[in-house]
């Protein structure tokens, strides 16, 4: 099932030109699973994405957040990849480079991030501008309102 119908969807959604986008770019999701990640609702407008990093300092690490993407990249010094002091008998503490993407939604901006204890938590937070929040709309009686100002009906003489 490669492909998706979203012409119903169409009929019912107003300015979602980019939900067909969006839907093919998650079907070409890195199917590796490194590293591994959790995303988290934390309340209401905020939430968290926990990778887990393990072996990786914060100079090694680097996050970037252009438009409605999240980068986080995770590259190891030469140094530490080609160690000739050390035979390992079993590695399985990965040391490889990665890159992992994010989709962020409209108005969702990265507030802060902190790497503990192998853990790369990154915090998000949706602010809403003014202009878009819910507003309550009034209910009037029977004149009808052109340009804020109410329509006086002139009775002809």
């Amino acid at each position: 099932m490669n492909t998706f119908d979203l012409s119903p969807l169409y009929r019912t959604a107003i300015g979602f030109d980019r939900l067909a986008d969006m839907l093919s770019n998650a079907a070409r999701v890195d199917s590796n699973g490194y590293p591994p990640y959790n995303i988290e609702s934390l309340g209401q407008d905020r939430y968290r994405i926990t990778m887990a990093v393990a072996g990786f300092g914060n100079d090694e690490l680097d996050i970037v957040s252009e438009q409605n993407t999240l980068t986080v990249r995770g590259q190891k010094s030469e140094g530490e990849r080609n160690d000739s002091d050390s035979e390992f008998l079993y590695r399985g503490i990965a040391t490889r480079s990665f890159e992992r993407r994010f989709q962020l939604a409209d108005h969702v901006e990265v507030s802060g991030a902190r790497l503990e204890n192998g853990l790369l938590h990154i915090e998000l937070k949706r602010e809403l501008p003014e202009q878009m929040k819910p507003r309550r709309i009034e209910i009037g009686g029977g004149s009808r309102l052109i340009d804020g100002e109410k329509e006086t009906k002139v009775k002809a003489a």
